[in-house]
């Protein structure tokens, strides 16, 4: 894993305030599709607090299918409604959500909502061109597994 990537800067600057990060796991689940697609598995989420902290228990939540993930990319976030930029993305990549239920450890179904097949460059490219504002020209082709640009952009 390479080191955090800050939004919307290369480098923070006096007076940014650091308001937490985005980070993409790759799930270790031993569920039969899950291990099919692991590479291209990946929940892409936004916290203000500690990563490993919010990871800790991950094979006892739902929200990580209920196995231990790994942190395979992290990116630094300064002076961004968290809450706004990790719907963004969610939105973007809509076409490429996971549709899975997972059992809880209650045996209740839950269809856990930020989990995405996507490649891991995919992701990255995405939060490049949120950066540059380029976003809005591109859409996420789930059949190619690429990024496309839209008509008349």
């Amino acid at each position: 894993m390479e080191g955090p990537r800050i939004l919307f800067s290369d480098v923070t600057e006096d007076g940014d305030v650091g308001t937490g990060w985005i980070y993409v796991l790759r799930s270790n689940s031993d569920h039969p599709t899950i291990k099919e697609h692991r590479n291209i598995i990946h929940k892409i989420g936004v916290t203000g607090g500690d990563i490993k902290r919010r990871l800790a228990n991950a094979k006892l939540d739902p929200t990580f299918l209920m196995a231990d993930v790994e942190i395979v990319a992290t990116y630094e976030l300064s002076n961004i409604n968290r809450a706004r930029l990790e719907n963004v993305i969610h939105t973007f990549f809509e076409p490429a959500r996971l549709n899975i239920t997972i059992t809880d450890r209650f045996g209740n179904p839950i269809v856990p909502r930020e989990w995405f097949l996507v490649p891991l460059h995919v992701i990255d490219d995405v939060i490049s061109k949120i950066r540059s504002n380029e976003i809005v020209k591109y859409c996420y082709n789930p059949t190619s597994a690429s990024l496309e640009l839209l008509p008349g952009k």
